[in-house]
This record gives C-alpha cells, structure tokens and sequence, in this order.
C-alpha cells in the first residue's frame, strides 16, 4: 500500500512530499541520498528489498524529499547551505513527525531512521536533535562531516545542525539523558567510494558523549552503492524494528 501526502512548508520555502510504503508495523523514515526525492528508494530497489518485512506488517516506511541534501550538491553557498539543513530539521521534526504519527494514529510513537550517504547524516543528525520522537538511527555508508563544503566559513546554523560538531557543547541534563538512551547504528563498506572514516569518527563523538552506538565494517566487496543498501537495511530493520 503506497500513498503520498504534499504540502508548502513555510520552514523550508518549498514544497515537501511525503511517502509512505505498508499500512502496519514500526515506522521507518528514511531519508534520501543528496538529490533525491521522497520516491526515490522506491525506484532505487531498496521498497523491494524490504518487501518482507512490509508484507508481514513489521514495518511501515516512509520517505521525505532530500531539500536539505541538494543543497550540499555542486557549488555550494555554505550559509544557505547551513540555513537548509538546520530549518531542514525543523520541518521533519514539526511537520514530518506529526503527519507520521497521525498516521500511525498513535500521537507517541517512536520513529527509527534510516538513509544512506548525506541521508545517513540526516538519519543520525535527526535523533541527536529529536530524540524524544526517533529511537534508533541507522547510517549507511555516512557522510557525517560536511565541513570541508564551508569554504572556511562557519555559519552558527552548521553548528546546530551537525551532530559531528554539536555534540560537544550539549549540556548535562535531561536531553542528554534521554540520548543516551537511543542506539546509532554506523554501517559502512570497505569498498569503492566508501570512506569508514567517517563512521568512526561519528562513532568517536557519539561514545564521548555516552549515546550508544556501533559501527559495522562490511566487507571491500560493498561498494558505496544502492547494491549494498539494499543488502544492508534489510537485516538492520529485521533486527532493530
């Protein structure tokens, strides 16, 4: 079962579609790769790969456009860039949430995320801001340091928007409690275009901080491609959902 919801989000200053595969089980938001658009895990095979999992009712899975993602293509202008993805988050957490627990009609429920490449970064940068809505974050193939894109400028909304670079400075108290008690999956290839130094470093600031999490090294036959996507979250979501 396929259906699609669209609005204007005022927070971005664009249009926003909203997919949803399955009627029943663990909501699942993945994000797309940096030009995608909510279809496209559906056209990319990864809506088969989880074929099972749908049919049996154990997960419902939904997709969001990759606003924030395109942003961080080409040419970028690091403060509009920066601008994107922190009212990017916004919008999924005010927004996105809210139209994914009125469909599940349950106005509580948790939400695991999932997404590879700069979808991964939205997947973990997500729970580290909402964890009060996302329970578990699975970053494929990640790229969790978007620095070297700021051209040497640091706009105040990068900070905020980075889990790389926010964590840090996050104070001891009841948010930070409640993060630690999330889990954060890092699951990477060995193989081409594949960078697991991003995973451990994401790794490194997540157990700074005491936020559970694990990095899983795949093998150099996993490249950094929809082919090891789809293998991957299959068993993540088997197991974590």
């Amino acid at each position: 079962m396929k259906a699609a919801e669209r609005w204007h989000s005022a927070r971005v200053q664009q249009p926003v579609t909203l997919v949803r595969w399955g009627a029943l089980g663990t909501p699942v938001l993945v994000f797309p790769t940096a030009g995608g658009d909510a279809d496209e895990i559906e056209r990319c095979g990864l809506i088969e790969a989880l074929g099972g999992l749908l049919a049996a009712g154990r997960v419902k899975v939904y997709s969001v456009d990759s606003i924030a993602g395109r942003a961080w293509m080409g040419p970028v202008d690091p403060f509009h860039a920066s601008w994107i993805q922190e009212r990017f988050g916004e919008m999924v957490a005010e927004e996105v949430v809210p139209a994914i627990r009125s469909d599940c009609r349950d106005p509580e429920i948790e939400i695991v995320t999932a997404g590879a490449s700069i979808g991964a970064f939205n997947a973990v940068a997500t729970l580290c801001r909402y964890p009060d809505a996302f329970r578990v974050a699975i970053g494929m193939s990640g790229t969790y340091d978007l620095s070297p894109k700021l051209g040497g400028h640091w706009p105040e909304h990068f900070q905020w928007s980075s889990p790389l670079h926010h964590l840090a400075a996050v104070q001891e108290g009841p948010f930070l409690d409640r993060l630690r008690t999330r889990f954060v999956v890092l699951a990477t290839g060995r193989g081409a275009w594949e960078d697991p130094g991003q995973s451990w470093a994401m790794a490194h600031v997540l157990g700074q901080r005491g936020i559970p999490n694990r990095v899983d090294l795949w093998s150099e036959s996993h490249d950094h491609e929809w082919a090891t996507w789809r293998e991957m979250l299959p068993l993540y979501l088997d197991d974590l959902a």
